[in-house]
């Protein structure tokens, strides 16, 4: 079944280029069939490599960690980087994610997209989209990862501007693009640095020679330090990290199915996989592994702020996101990379539940996303309301659903580790977390109906297309924290041993994970889910009943400043617009105007006008006169005669 393995990627990019060539000819049905039937063969695949994966690597018979299939090599010259996919204990948690969530998105969006304009554009770009994510969890090297790296980026750009005749999503599409290759640069520049000092891309191979020859150095930093650091800009063009995280929140234009996948499944995961599957180098690194917590951590609580005072339920979410991603780097940062992967997973599955959710609630109301003209949804959608509820308990971090043994996980990791700072933003950063996620289910769910008679004649529950993948994702978010439940609530901790093979540990460089009293675990515990607990209180205080728009709105005008600064996300845009955007427009416009079009394109202009000039003063004496020519012709032996006589 593991000779199989190649297919998994191979499936949705047949689909994407089935639909995405002919698709138009297609009725939608078929396009249905092949948009969706592709990620499910795809999943089918997924799921049998995955078993017989682990029966291989669970049986005590067998050392066997990982499975590699070369299929070929790129070759130029002396270099050759095999194009070849890895099974192993990490690769077969993202396998799943992105098959199995990635799956369920696409049957949502068929019930979804149903009545939109390019159908088939959309299922190619989606699928498209599914099978770059693969081949960036799958490949055994740093450039097979990269070329599956840029497909995301790619395909992102593509599915956030899906609606090119509006003017916004272009915009947010190729500012998405824009972003990322800032990020993209560095990577490049990371892998150049491998390659230059190692010879390989290879990870088996990068890791070991790394860790046996620790003495390259670049640009005055350690190999280690100097990689790890441009690997990391990488991951925060992905992943949306400070500064690089603008995109993240605008990527909303897009369809909400393709919100989901770029924030639950795919896209902004990729950062964190990749810290993940470079621990060693990391390790290596402790100098940047601090960088990339600290990072993690204000990302994790400027995010959550930010999202405290939007209106528009794909913006709140999009903020979250961008917060759960620091958290997820936070994790990283303090070498518990089983807790950030852990993470990744369970965050899959709310995320995604919640995205979905919204969207659902947006296909009832016509496509209105502001919350403050909602209200009292929950009686028209019933599925809608429980999932969401469900999924806004499970990142609240409320036991015993995902989220909390994840999150609790990461709080661990920061305390056992004395980074008490870091684990008080932590705290602060759950607590916001809760109040944002239920102030918009309050907003949403609760009270009266705020919107117009005609949207309230048309409130309906969505179809089944839709309702079933939200209750499976639900299920999802209630019980996947389950497979890593603390030796302190009596399990065992099965996600991290699973992940054991994959960590590295390299001399002279301490573990992340500190034993801690169980008494000091419990009172951590306690205080993380009462302060959960007090942001879901809040909001129902603030926000709760039929009073709960008017109570935000007496918020905003008693801290009038404070909420406009929230409300406009700290004017980043603003100030990058300012400081980056016009700066470079003017000085692109210099170049353009007085270098390209005067100076270069003057000389070539000057050069041809010159020759002109020369053709019409030659044009003269071409008459076609032959007496004319007879008359040249004989000053010419005129003067021929006198050079010879006297020259």
């Amino acid at each position: 079944m593991l000779d199989l393995l190649w297919l998994i990627p191979i499936l949705p990019l047949a689909g994407a280029a089935v639909n995405g060539l002919l698709g138009r000819r297609f009725p939608k049905a078929l396009v249905t069939a092949v948009g969706v039937g592709a990620p499910l063969l795809s999943l089918l695949v997924a799921l049998g490599c995955l078993w017989k994966f682990s029966q291989g690597s669970l049986s005590s018979s067998s050392n066997r960690d990982a499975y590699n299939q070369v299929l070929y090599a790129w070759t130029a010259g002396d270099l050759s980087i095999p194009v070849a996919f890895l099974l192993d204990h990490l690769s077969a948690v993202m396998l799943f994610i992105v098959t199995f969530v990635g799956f369920l998105i696409h049957v949502y969006s068929a019930g979804y997209m149903a009545h939109e304009e390019g159908y088939s554009r959309y299922f190619a770009y989606l699928n498209l989209f599914m099978a770059a994510m693969l081949l960036l969890v799958l490949g055994n090297n740093y450039l097979v990862m990269f070329v599956g790296w840029e497909g995301v980026g790619l395909c992102s750009y593509l599915l956030i501007g899906f609606y090119y005749d509006q003017p916004f999503p272009p915009y947010a599409g190729k500012k998405a693009f824009i972003v990322n290759r800032i990020g993209d640069f560095a990577f490049l520049v990371g892998m150049f640095a491998l390659f230059d000092k190692l010879g390989t891309l290879s990870y088996g191979e990068v890791f070991t020679k790394i860790a046996a020859e620790p003495g390259h150095a670049v640009m005055g930093l350690p190999l280690a330090s100097f990689v790890a650091l441009c690997f990391f800009v990488g991951a925060m063009g992905k992943s949306a990290q400070i500064p690089l995280y603008v995109w993240l929140p605008d990527a909303m234009a897009g369809p909400t199915p393709v919100s989901a996948l770029i924030h639950a499944a795919t896209m902004v995961t990729a950062g964190v996989y990749m810290v993940v599957r470079s621990n060693m180098i990391y390790q290596l690194a402790p100098g940047v592994s601090q960088f990339v917590a600290v990072i993690g951590a204000a990302t994790a609580i400027f995010a959550a702020t930010i999202a405290i005072a939007q209106t528009d339920i794909k913006k709140v979410l999009a903020y979250s996101t961008v917060s759960q991603l620091g958290y997820m780097f936070l994790a990283a940062g303090l070498g518990a990379y089983s807790a950030a992967l852990f993470h990744v997973m369970t965050h899959a599955f709310f995320k995604a539940l919640l995205f979905l959710g919204s969207g659902s609630v947006i296909h009832a109301m016509g496509g209105e996303q502001d919350m403050t003209k909602m209200g009292g949804l929950r009686k028209y959608m019933p599925s809608t309301f429980r999932t969401y509820v469900i999924g806004a308990l499970a990142i609240a971090g409320i036991p015993p659903l995902a989220g909390f043994f994840s999150k609790d996980e990461i709080l661990h990791s920061a305390a056992a580790n004395g980074q008490w700072i870091l684990w008080a933003v932590g705290l602060i950063t759950a607590g916001l977390t809760a109040f944002y996620m239920f102030r918009s289910v309050f907003l949403t769910f609760f009270g009266t109906f705020c919107g117009t008679h005609e949207q309230e004649h048309h409130l309906h529950e969505s179809p089944p297309s839709m309702t079933i993948p939200l209750w499976i994702l639900a299920a999802g978010a209630v019980v996947a924290g389950f497979v890593g439940v603390p030796k302190v609530l009596g399990g065992i901790d099965r996600f991290h041993l699973w992940l054991e093979p994959v960590l590295y540990h390299p001399a002279g460089v301490e573990a992340a994970e500190h034993e801690m009293a169980a008494g000091m675990e419990w009172l951590l515990i306690l205080i993380a889910v009462g302060v959960a607990v007090a942001g879901i209180l809040l909001a129902r205080r603030m926000y709760g009943g039929n009073a709960g728009l008017a109570n935000g709105r007496t918020w905003a005008e008693r801290f009038p400043t404070l909420h406009r600064v929230l409300a406009n996300k700290y004017y980043v845009d603003e100030i990058y617009d300012a400081l980056i955007v016009k700066p470079l427009a003017g000085l692109s416009r210099f170049f353009w105007k007085w270098i390209d079009s005067g100076l270069i394109d003057g000389s070539i202009n000057a050069g041809a006008y010159a020759t002109e000039l020369t053709g019409e003063f030659g044009r003269l004496s071409t008459t076609g006169n032959v007496r004319t020519y007879a008359l040249y012709f004989f000053l010419g032996v005129i003067l021929l005669g006198c050079w010879i006589a006297f020259g």
